[in-house]
């Protein structure tokens, strides 16, 4: 029988810490949420892999450096809402709970949305809630944010987003850039958003977060 156990530490151990992520709320969950459980039950042998895994056509779970790197970056506190966009089946929404007041998951995969809700209630998260629906509309009716992550990369944040964020909060994304991207960190400084370079990351891009063709004759 595998020892998953043995893999969540040999994650954060080979993974996580030489990333240089050493906050003890963010190790403190890697280690605690079963990352096998987030995912189908074909890829649970590669869970624990360094590489991004699709849980589905259209999502994808971040490989464990780039999410650990990000919450690192984003520094999250225990008085602090957050919005998780694109979460899949709750593998993000369930570490971020552990350091955050309360995080809204939103995805728009049916499927996966009840799959991330059974999950987080069976893990007993009372601070995590579900909604489905399109990502790109975000949760308004829960806001505004101190804090949104996108769990997968955009070329664009429409502003419907960034209008969910209250003033002086941060965003996490990943911007695609031809076959390389970058994760950025957002501050919202009189309204608008402050981007600064993070670091290195890649992940397809999500529906809805797609830049739009330019017409030309």
């Amino acid at each position: 029988m595998t020892n998953f156990a043995d893999r969540r530490r040999m994650m954060v151990d080979n993974q996580v810490r030489p990333s240089d992520v050493t906050k003890y709320p963010i190790i403190e969950a890697l280690l605690s949420v079963e990352r096998e459980k987030f995912v189908p039950q074909a890829l649970r042998e590669a869970a624990y892999l360094g590489e991004n895994l699709m849980v589905s056509k259209d999502r994808v779970l971040l490989e464990p450096r780039t999410l650990a790197k990000m919450l690192d970056a984003l520094d999250i506190t225990s008085d602090e809402l957050v919005l998780d966009l694109g979460a899949g089946m709750g593998y993000s929404t369930a570490v971020i709970a552990q350091m955050a007041q309360a995080v809204i998951a939103v995805e728009e995969n049916e499927a996966l949305a009840a799959d991330a809700e059974a999950l987080l209630a069976e893990i007993g998260l009372v601070n995590a809630v579900v909604e489905q629906g399109p990502i790109a509309a975000g949760a308004p009716q829960h806001g505004p944010y101190d804090v949104i992550t996108l769990q997968g990369a955009v070329e664009v944040v429409p502003q419907a987003i960034t209008d969910q964020l209250k003033e002086g909060g941060r965003m996490a994304a990943i911007f695609a850039d031809g076959n390389l991207g970058t994760v950025r960190i957002g501050l919202k400084v009189n309204g608008q958003m402050n981007w600064q370079f993070a670091f290195n990351a890649g992940a397809p891009v999500m529906k809805g977060f797609e830049q739009e063709e330019a017409f030309s004759l």
